[in-house]
């Protein structure tokens, strides 16, 4: 059986644990996991360490399991259409030549709401590994209407970008199949481009992201001395041996689930920005549950989703 990747482990791990949890039959999650493995063999070996064991005919029948929403269950949603946010669909260079697909988000000056006399700071975000849905264009214009302009990089655009790809069950393998520094690179293009854009102060940027984007968002902070402030939400840590290059003021966002597997690590982590004298803090919100704050999923808890929102702003506002 080949080596897995890093993030192929981190989202095999979630996905036994969404099966475990009644989110995602068995049948669609050995189609994930397949898809990340690229082998028959090798996923039933997978799934065979993880405690997957074979399961009766009438088991398979019984099975059911909770539908996520369909549309966003949080207050703060903000519509495609609302005035106060221009939203758009945009492209932008990476190094290798691709034209980098991406959704934008910043506040209307023409919305009648009072406007700030100095340009909004930059936040670049990063989306799960179901890709740039419309929970994440979302997030950018809950970001937009706080006075930022929100980036949310599409990570599929080699591959097309996301509305490109038929089975939502292929995404997971096509990102973590994928060298994570790609994706670090194209938060770097992001990054170059707003430099060039007179509507923005790009010299004070900030990132985010979620699950496995809370995971590229940690490679970014060991990479980008750029970024003023990062929240990952539950993502898997960087190389520790990388933490040290670290500069951006960085809070941790997890859940307090023993069985989340994004919490594996933390505390060696927690450790290693301590030793390199990294300004951080984790904040473990109680009652949660790995994807906490997708108020799209089955997993959203509405009372830390808010808070959690909050806590990053404030982060924000204090290191950006």
């Amino acid at each position: 059986m080949r080596e897995l990747k890093p993030f192929e482990r981190y989202l095999i791990h979630e996905f036994v644990d969404d099966w475990r949890d009644g989110y995602l039959t068995r049948r669609e999650m050995i189609k994930r996991v397949l898809y990340i493995t690229g082998g028959v063999a090798t996923t039933a070996t997978v799934l065979t360490q993880l405690g997957v064991t074979p399961m009766t005919r009438a088991a398979l029948a019984q099975e059911t399991v909770s539908t996520p929403s369909a549309e966003p269950m949080s207050p703060l949603s903000v519509a495609a259409d609302d005035s106060r946010v221009l939203g758009e669909d945009i492209t932008f260079p990476a190094g290798d030549g691709t034209d980098v697909l991406a959704y934008q988000a910043r506040p209307n000056p023409d919305s009648g709401t009072p406007m700030a006399t100095v340009l909004p700071p930059l936040v670049l975000i990063c989306h799960e590994n179901r890709g740039l849905t419309e929970h994440i264009r979302d997030v950018a214009r809950r970001y937009a209407v706080e006075g930022y302009v929100a980036c949310a990089v599409d990570l599929l655009s080699r591959n097309g970008g996301f509305d490109a790809i038929a089975d939502p069950a292929e995404i997971p393998g096509l990102l973590s199949g994928t060298d994570a520094q790609v994706f670090v690179d194209d938060f770097k293009s992001a990054l170059a481009y707003y430099q060039e854009q007179p509507f923005v102060d790009a010299s004070r940027p900030a990132m985010t992201g979620f699950c496995f984007g809370g995971g590229i968002t940690w490679l970014a902070t060991t990479q980008m001395p750029e970024l003023k402030a990062a929240a990952p939400y539950y993502g898997p840590p960087p190389p520790l041996d990388q933490v040290p290059n670290i500069t951006a003021a960085v809070l941790g966002v997890y859940s307090d689930d023993p069985e989340d597997f994004a919490n594996e690590g933390r505390e060696e982590l927690e450790a290693a920005l301590t030793d390199a004298g990294v300004t951080f803090e984790f904040i473990v919100y109680p009652d949660t549950q790995h994807a906490f704050h997708n108020d799209t999923g089955q997993r959203y808890n509405q009372e830390q989703a808010l808070q959690a929102r909050e806590d990053t702003l404030a982060w924000f506002r204090q290191y950006v």
